[in-house]
């Protein structure tokens, strides 16, 4: 596991090259009371669940509306 820190409006580059485009960007958008708010940019076709709602994927469930 990868740990970084990283303040408010900073962010984490994944994946990509010189020569091609990020795979994602995850943002701190905001931290207030033990919480962090994040932001994700990855492209349309990139499916970003929640873990939780992830394993239920993986089990068979339908996602949640």
């Amino acid at each position: 596991m990868l740990v970084l820190s990283r303040k408010s409006r900073e962010a984490v580059v994944v994946g990509g090259s010189v020569d091609s485009e990020p795979t994602l960007i995850v943002t701190v958008l905001e931290i207030r009371g033990g919480r962090v708010k994040l932001g994700f940019e990855v492209a349309k076709d990139v499916p970003v669940h929640r873990q939780e709602v992830w394993e239920r994927i993986r089990e068979g469930e339908p996602p949640p509306k």
